[in-house]
Order: structure tokens, then C-alpha cells, then sequence
């Protein structure tokens, strides 16, 4: 049997950073979609906007036409290029990193995590709402928020109503093959 060489110190750290990265942006999204006190509801829907806020040349192909971003259009590297891989699952785009980030949003006393009749609900403690507004204040991450506020007024819809609206305008990506990236 072959034993893997340990990680370079670099690779650990870089590691590290990119969870650190999936952890801010999911914790931005939850606490943009979720009121105060109240939980943003399903895995379904976290995948569904995660996608959009990570692809937004997909979130503007969805949009009605003419639809204006508020600032924040993807940029020329931006339609050139993905944010991060997903992968092509059965219900549409999903990451398999959401629930080692969702785990550690709730071990760091960011958010809690409940089953309530069946689906998952995700809410952002308030030292995750602050530390959320602290990020929001610093680039890039007040473009991530600007973004997902931008969403929620297009996008907050139910997990299933995000999957066929997906299914419906995004042939391209549902024709996929399962496990391939998007």
C-alpha cells in the first residue's frame, strides 16, 4: 500500500484560504436571503443562488431582458471565465463542499443548522451577521453582497421553483453529464 506524502505547508495554507473563501461567501448569501432572526430555508435553494452568485453570466441569462445589475454586471474576465468549479449533480449545479462549509459556519458559532418538517434550515447567529457585515464593508466581498442582495430580489424563490427556472433557461448546463464540472 502506498502511503500519500504529507501536504506542503503552502498547500495546507492554500487549502485553508479557499475554505475560508466558501465559508465568507456562503455566510454573506445566508445572511443577505435570511431577515434577522429568521433561517434561510433549504440546501436545494443554497445551491440554486450559490450558483448564481459564483456564475453570474448564468444569473443574468436567467433574468427578464433588459434587467439592470446595480453596480455589480459581470465583468469582461468574468464572462470569460467560472469562479469556482461545481458540479453537475442530479438536481442541477451543486458543490460537494457545502456541508464541510455549513459544518464549519455552525462550529465557529456563525450560524446553526436545524431539519424542520423535513428541510434544512441555515441561521446566522448574530456574530455571523457581524462578522458578515465586516466582510461586506472590505472588497471583493462588498461586490459579493451587492450581488446577493441583488439576487434575493430576483431569486428568492423555493429550492424546486429555482431548479425548474434553471432547468427551463439553461439547457446547456442541465444537458451535462452528472459528476462533470460546470
Amino acid at each position: 500500500m502506498m502511503v500519500p506524502s504529507p501536504l506542503s505547508r503552502a498547500a495546507v495554507l492554500a487549502i485553508r484560504q479557499e475554505s475560508l473563501y466558501h465559508e465568507a461567501r456562503v455566510l454573506i448569501l445566508i445572511c443577505q436571503f435570511a431577515d434577522p432572526g429568521h433561517a434561510f430555508r433549504g440546501l436545494t435553494k443554497l445551491a440554486k443562488v450559490d450558483f448564481l452568485l459564483r456564475y453570474p453570466v448564468m444569473a443574468e441569462r436567467l433574468l427578464p431582458a433588459g434587467t439592470p445589475w446595480p453596480g455589480t454586471a459581470p465583468t469582461s474576465d468574468e464572462r470569460r471565465a467560472v469562479e469556482t468549479r461545481m458540479i453537475r449533480y442530479k438536481y442541477g449545479p451543486w458543490d460537494d463542499r457545502y456541508y464541510p462549509i455549513l459544518g464549519a459556519l455552525v462550529g465557529k458559532r456563525l450560524a446553526t443548522f436545524a431539519s424542520v418538517d423535513g428541510a434544512t434550515e441555515i441561521t446566522p447567529t448574530d456574530a455571523g451577521r457581524e462578522l458578515s457585515g465586516q466582510l461586506e464593508a472590505t472588497l471583493p466581498w462588498t461586490v459579493v453582497a451587492e450581488r446577493a442582495r441583488f439576487l434575493r430580489q430576483h431569486f428568492d424563490l423555493p429550492g424546486r421553483d429555482l431548479k425548474d427556472l434553471i432547468y427551463e433557461r439553461l439547457p446547456d448546463v442541465v444537458a451535462l453529464p452528472l459528476r462533470s464540472e460546470i
